[in-house]
């Protein structure tokens, strides 16, 4: 089964929905200006769309509609353009609020609504401020604006920034209560519908916790690799775009002071400097062109300054200068030092020469000088044109602002464009795989079938290196849990092999002591019934595990392995018997320690079972309270496994029929280890003993020598 609703529906036709959606967001976006305009009311309403959108069907294509928006919007208004970038930065807000539920509940929704104001309206502003050249934009927030320096005495900057977000605040709210009314009304089964574009970052959120990292995630990485090589790129073109502007704007300044000062030459007679410099406006011909050089520099808004100069060696005599708003003009005939340009220059004034037009900033401002020579000899003058280059700065920083809007509405789109074929194509497939894979079970045939189908039901079809993996790791994990079949039906075959060789082992040992019968097998079985009890009771917790278990269960008929070692004569005397034969007889437990030493030792891994086997052999016959052999161990000295046998092995004992005695029957044989415990026996493993007397009597009488 996928997990993937894309999966589900189709790509083709997710892709469509996913159209029709972005498509009708930007429609409502468009109605809504739209309304605003007819009736006439301060806000924008250009928002309700991708809010809408954020509800219906998350990140992707609420950052789409807020994007693709404001470019559609720009046609009929350029300067809407430029504003892509804070649509996106609102619609990366809503689609966070609505992911955290914020926007659908009351209180929360206030604060949803008063971060898209602060977004829309002081981002905004600032954008604003840059993209009319450091200056404020126009309509109901400029006039807001001024209210608000008139009442308050705020700065034009600030009142600007206020006025926007008072106006913002409206039109969110609006937009707001809108989008959610019309959610509202939406069917949920379509909404449900729309919500593919969600679950993909929901599902890959909870595959990733199964999914241990140091460092940075792969989504993150491919997510770094976009932005810094798209940053890189857009910087790249935005120096260049700058630059040529600025260049392209200076040629443009250049060009018209050029023909400012060309202009002069043809009015301009140079025989006539003489009088010009003498007379002033005294000379009809000087008022004329003076009055003509004023209307050229009420008409050129870029010329600060129109002056001609006369140049000699000893110094600059003033021809024509105009009176400016900022600076008092220099009278005909006054004698100037040479400024910068002309003392870097002199040769080539002096000679009449073309001059390259001069970049200057100084106590006249930031200006670009054009010189035009007019006359030659000594009737040579130059005609000049300064141009304020303040208008260059606002348009380069507004020409910036502009490309930065772009880039980084654009840049957002990209990324979470990014993050989605991240998530579809790499990270979700990958993080499915990888949860398939660590839930992986190899307990049973049914469980190791189950945990390969559902590797195979995610139906990986990315297409390309994934699939292939994809592909790979499904045939190789088939393949995988057939081996482990294979092997754990060896195992199987093995492990029965082995208990089988055991009991006839322990069988060939019993037989030669015919007082013992199915000694070997009743013990094995006291000793599984009391570890269960021990372990349902929580007795020795930390060591009754299911594999201690099995080992003691298993090792249990080798625990008189060592009687091997006992003469016949000994071991079947119908009598009592002497101390040195009783001594032979106790010497079977050292016996039966070396003896799974032995096996030990030909073993390359440490075994629990064998250790347990030796363990039973060697101390099966030792006492809680120190008194048994062949070491004397006391308490817990004494491995568990020992203790547990002693007990087992003491009851066989008492409850079998025997050459030197009759059998005690099951009551009295448990009265005397329940008598022996804290003594001979464990009084813990008594306890179990006893508490599963149902299970035991049943053991005994299915055993009965009577």
């Amino acid at each position: 089964m996928l997990d993937s609703g894309e999966a589900r529906i189709g790509k083709k036709k997710s892709f469509l929905m996913f159209v029709g959606l972005v498509a009708c967001g930007i429609l409502l976006n468009i109605l809504g200006t739209k309304i605003n305009g007819w009736l006439n009311l301060p806000f924008y309403l250009d928002n309700s769309g991708t809010i809408l959108t954020a509800l219906v069907g998350g990140y992707l294509p609420c950052i789409a509609v807020g994007f693709l928006y404001n470019i559609i919007a720009g046609i009929g208004d350029d300067m809407t353009t430029y504003y892509c970038f804070v649509s996106v930065l609102i619609a990366w807000a809503a689609a966070f609020f609505v992911r955290t539920g914020w926007l659908t509940k009351f209180p929360k929704m206030l604060a949803a609504i008063l971060t898209f104001a602060v977004l829309g309206g002081i981002c905004g502003g600032v954008l604003t401020w840059f993209l009319y050249g450091l200056s404020s934009g126009e309509g109901a927030a400029g006039i807001l604006a001024q209210n608000i320096i008139n009442l308050t005495g705020m700065g034009r900057f600030a009142a600007d920034l206020t006025a926007n977000f008072l106006i913002d605040l409206g039109d969110k709210a609006i937009s707001t209560v809108a989008a959610l009314i019309i959610w509202k009304l939406i069917p949920k089964k379509l909404t449900a519908y729309f919500g593919i574009f969600k679950e993909k970052i929901a599902f890959n959120q909870k595959t990733l916790a199964h999914v241990k990292r140091k460092k940075l995630s792969l989504r993150a990485k491919v997510l770094l690799l976009v932005g810094i090589s798209s940053s890189l790129v857009a910087i790249s073109g935005m120096v260049v775009c700058v630059l040529q502007y600025h260049k392209a704007t200076i040629n443009e300044y250049i060009n018209e002071g050029q023909c400012v000062t060309a202009m002069m030459s043809r009015n301009i007679n140079p025989d006539r400097l003489d009088i010009y410099i003498e007379k002033g406006r005294g000379d009809d011909e000087y008022a004329e062109i003076e009055d003509m050089l004023y209307s050229v520099n009420d008409s050129v808004p870029d010329v600060t300054y129109i002056y001609v100069y006369k140049i000699r060696e000893d110094g600059t005599t003033v021809v024509f200068d105009l009176d400016t708003p900022d600076l008092k003009a220099d009278k005909h005939g006054d004698k100037l030092e040479h400024n910068i340009t002309m003392k870097e220059q002199l040769g080539d004034f002096l000679a009449g020469n073309e001059i390259e037009p001069v970049i200057t900033n100084d106590q006249y401002g930031w200006m670009l000088t054009v010189y035009h020579p007019i006359g030659e000899g000594d009737n040579l003058c130059y005609a000049a044109a300064d141009m304020s280059m303040e208008r260059l700065r606002s348009e380069e920083v507004s020409f910036l602002t502009r490309l930065l809007s772009l880039f980084l509405g654009f840049l957002s789109l990209i990324m979470i464009f990014a993050m989605w074929i991240a998530d579809h194509f790499i990270t979700d497939p990958i993080n499915r795989i990888a949860k398939a894979t660590n839930e992986f079970a190899y307990d049973s045939a049914k469980a190791r079938e189950d945990s390969v189908e559902r590797l195979r039901e995610l139906k990986i079809h990315t297409g390309d290196e994934i699939e292939n993996l994809y592909t790979s790791i499904l045939k190789s994990s088939a393949d995988t849990m057939g081996y482990i079949g294979e092997v754990q039906r060896k195992g199987e075959q093995i492990a029965k092999l082995q208990n089988g060789l055991i009991m006839v082992l322990a069988d060939m040992v019993e037989s030669r002591d015919q007082c013992t019968g199915d000694h070997i097998r009743k013990t094995a079985a006291y000793t599984k019934i009391i570890m269960e009890q021990m372990k349902r009771e929580g007795i020795y917790a930390d060591r009754m595990t299911d594999e201690f278990i099995d080992d003691v269960v298993h090792s249990a008929p080798l625990h008189d392995i060592g009687k091997i070692h006992v003469p016949d004569a000994v071991l079947n005397k119908p009598g009592r018997l002497t101390n040195d034969e009783y001594k032979q007889i106790q010497e079977h437990t050292t016996a039966g320690g070396k003896i799974i030493e032995k096996a030990i030792a030909s073993v390359s891994e440490d075994s629990g079972y064998l250790r347990e086997a030796r363990n039973l052999a060697a101390a099966h016959h030792e006492k809680w309270n120190g008194k048994g052999y062949p070491l004397g161990l006391a308490g817990e000295e004494i491995p568990l496994s020992a203790r547990i046998m002693a007990v087992a092995d003491v009851f066989d004992a008492l409850v079998s029929r025997r050459s030197y005695k009759e059998p005690f029957s099951v009551d009295k044989a448990m009265d005397i280890i329940k008598s022996d415990a804290g003594s001979h026996f464990d009084a813990k493993v008594v306890k179990a003993f006893l508490d599963a007397e149902d299970e035991i009597r049943r053991v005994a009488e299915e055993n009965s020598d009577e």
